[in-house]
């Protein structure tokens, strides 16, 4: 298994392989009640802290230091119920994922520049600042064993700086691990 720590200036190989991580927040009022009184809130959702992630994410230097290049850009969609993550919008590397709930299971789709669109099921982590999700199927694969971003792995260090690790395999072997480090805009 070959792991490799990457800085963001040697992105253009990483996003060849699909890497892509994280998404943002939206307020929504509490629902009222019939006596105009507001309603029991439902329980935060997984999906509430990719919400966290909304707006400009930016690489972090070798120096430790946030840069000015914008990496990724999180919004929330559908009525609060998706997070599209756009990757190096503009170039042609630019890829998507978007997060949504299934159920209470916390699901990702991304599309990634390989052409293939790898699903991922987040485990039932209790670290409230920690994702990991698995490959839970793809589409334009001829098997699973073609080379996919097989688990993603996402962990708040706080609300402006994130981590974040992408797993690569093929023939059922990791190929590569990639890991970096965003901070807010």
């Amino acid at each position: 298994m070959r792991h490799a720590t990457l800085a963001l200036s040697g992105l253009a190989a990483v996003l060849a392989a699909g890497i892509v991580f994280g998404p943002a927040l939206c307020a929504a009022d509490a629902p009222e009640s019939k006596a105009g009184t507001p309603a029991k809130s439902a329980a935060p959702s997984r999906l509430d802290l990719i919400k966290k992630l909304q707006g400009d994410w930016v690489e972090v230097g070798q120096d430790g230091k946030p840069t000015d290049k914008v990496v990724s850009t999180y919004r929330v969609t559908a009525g609060g119920s998706a997070v599209e993550e756009t990757l190096m919008a503009g170039t042609d590397h630019e890829m998507v994922t978007v997060y949504n709930m299934d159920g209470d299971v916390l699901m990702l789709t991304h599309y990634c520049v390989a052409g293939n669109q790898p699903r991922m099921k987040a485990d039932a982590q209790r670290d409230p600042h920690k994702l990991v999700f698995h490959c839970a199927g793809a589409t334009n694969m001829k098997s699973e064993n073609d080379q996919h971003m097989h688990q993603a792995t996402i962990v708040w260090k706080d609300d402006n700086h994130i981590h974040s690790e992408w797993e690569m395999v093929k023939d059922g072997k990791n190929v590569m691990t990639a890991s970096f480090e965003l901070a807010r805009k």
